[in-house]
């Protein structure tokens, strides 16, 4: 597997990178610019020594040019001349140079063209054309050709190409070492978050991020770590306490039935008997057995299941159903159902359904004789409200933030074998509407208990 590089190995060569691609960039910026200057300094002193020349020809006979020219090229080292006759007849050339690349040169330019460049003998020439009149003015003007070398320029170039290659690779490590410095300061709080979150374990949830004490860049980052840290904390805590809570709840029904069981199994019983602890079996597995569906179907919803299905409910019918179905209940109990209103939303019918059912089976346990269930369906500005509301004993309100909490008692008591409630009702209820994306809330005051459900849209 290949060996990733680390962020601050990374940020070091971009730097070293960058320092290079500039300073060579710059260098080369240099590096033209005195080629220009120096092609121009030259073209300067060719076209002096052109009119050198050119003024000699006009103020020396014929017969005296070849002694004057080599007398002129002379106090010129590097310097290079070449004059002829329009007809070609050779009037003077440097001693001992070769003039035939440069006349190939020559030849190559266009009309209009004065200054060339050739190579000859490992070296680099610069040259100029001209035409230089005779004194006499009957005669055609002769055809002058200058150069001169440019070892001394090629030199100087070289030791720059040589400098520049030095202190660029000197500017790129020194800024490959600054740009390792700055990474290794700038990615600190990354380091101190990288350290604060290693020491998080399942029994230490509160360690956060300091948002305040990093720079801008990561701040949000910090925070969301830290939001991250909330969600894991809270559940971790509603994890433990489901646990615990769950240990409970199913500690009382198993410890029943170890204990009829053994005690029945202590001596010979008759038939009687073992029917009445069968039948008292079997009502502790079925609050077992209505645990467990509970707790599975809590499960499913809260973890973020879509609903099965989706379409237009009419709120009073399924209330009226749910009536029909608690009718023979409230009736033993003498309890009035009542409905006022109606509304429509949009959701899954089975599970509004249980979640009414559940609001509803929790007014008839606490709703006295005589009294009435009331439950209201309105739509306003938007959005669907069902209220199930009962007569009875207030909720206290410090038990109001808890009551949708699983396994939850009003009374503190654990202990309801009186009551085929597991204290999930509520819970499964709240999951219910969070699947809907609506929300649910209590009110508990003079004598009436209101449970709110509220839907988000009435249509899409």
């Amino acid at each position: 597997m290949r060996r990733r590089l680390s962020l601050t190995m990374r940020l070091t060569l971009l730097f070293s990178l960058s320092s290079a691609a500039v300073l060579l960039g710059l260098g080369v910026l240099i590096w033209l610019a005195m080629d220009r200057h120096f092609a121009n300094e030259d073209y300067v002193i060719l076209g002096d020594n052109i009119r050198l020349i050119q003024k000699i020809t006009q103020e020396r006979p014929t017969a005296q040019l070849p002694a004057r020219l080599a007398e002129m090229v002379e106090h010129h080292p590097g310097f290079v001349a070449h004059v002829q006759t329009a007809q070609g007849q050779l009037v003077y050339a440097t001693k001992g140079y070769d003039f035939a690349p440069t006349l190939a040169a020559i030849a190559r330019l266009k009309p209009n063209e004065d200054t060339l460049v050739w190579q000859q003998n490992g070296k680099q020439y610069r040259g100029m054309r001209a035409l230089a009149k005779m004194s006499d003015p009957a005669a055609a003007p002769l055809r002058v050709v200058v150069g001169m070398d440019t070892d001394i320029h090629a030199h100087f170039m070289q030791a720059f190409r040589q400098s520049l290659a030095f202190y660029t690779a000197l500017a790129a490590l020194a800024s490959g070492l600054f740009g390792w410095w700055a990474a290794r300061r700038g990615l600190a709080p990354l380091r101190m978050m990288a350290s604060r979150a290693s020491g998080v374990t399942s029994n230490k949830l509160d360690a956060r991020m300091p948002v305040e004490a990093v720079p801008v860049e990561m701040a949000d980052l910090a925070a969301t770590l830290n939001a991250m840290l909330e969600r894991l904390q809270d559940d971790f805590r509603r994890l433990s306490e489901f646990s615990s809570d769950l240990a409970h709840e199913l500690r009382t029904p198993i410890t029943n039935l170890m204990t009829q069981t053994h005690v029945v199994l202590s001596q010979p019983r008759d038939a009687e008997k073992y029917r009445e602890v069968l039948a008292s079996n079997a009502e502790e597995l079925q609050r077992l057995g209505r645990m467990v569906s509970d707790m599975l179907y809590l499960a499913k919803m809260e973890h973020g299941i879509t609903l099965p299905s989706e379409e237009e409910i009419n709120v009073s019918d399924e209330v009226r159903a749910l009536f029909d179905f608690y009718d023979a209940l409230a009736e033993d109990k003498r309890v009035h159902l009542r409905l006022e209103g109606q509304a429509r939303i949009f959701g899954d019918r089975l599970m509004l359904r249980r979640a009414l059912s559940n609001l509803l089976s929790n007014a008839l346990r606490y709703t006295p004789e005589g009294k009435a269930i009331l439950v209201k369906a309105k739509e306003q500005a938007g959005a669907a409200t069902i209220v199930v509301e009962n007569e009875g004993k207030e909720i206290s309100a410090d038990l109001l933030p808890s009551i949708f909490d699983r396994f939850f008692r009003a009374d503190k008591s654990r202990n309801r074998a009186d009551s085929d409630s597991v204290g999930l009702g509520l819970s499964i209820t709240q999951a219910i509407m969070s699947a809907h994306g609506g929300r649910i809330s209590v009110e508990s005051s003079a004598g009436r208990t209101r449970f709110i459900l509220t839907f988000p849209r009435l249509a899409k």
